[in-house]
């Protein structure tokens, strides 16, 4: 099954299908990726926050997910 990542796409329920995305949001700054508040968050929340272009991150977060 393919997962379609989208800016409202919360990192929890990425982290849950594939543990490689992890790696690419460590790699782009985002180093609390485990905490309790980044699972809850919306990649375009997370985005902000880490001050990283949200498109350029969700176009790296779908080819691991492919």
């Amino acid at each position: 099954m393919k997962v379609q990542v989208t800016k409202d796409t919360l990192i929890g329920d990425m982290l849950q299908l594939d543990r490689g995305i992890g790696v690419i949001l460590m790699q782009s700054g985002m180093g609390c990726v485990g905490c309790l508040a980044a699972k809850g968050e919306s990649v375009e929340q997370a985005a902000a926050v880490h001050g990283i272009d949200v498109d350029f991150l969700i176009e790296k977060l779908n080819e691991v997910a492919e």
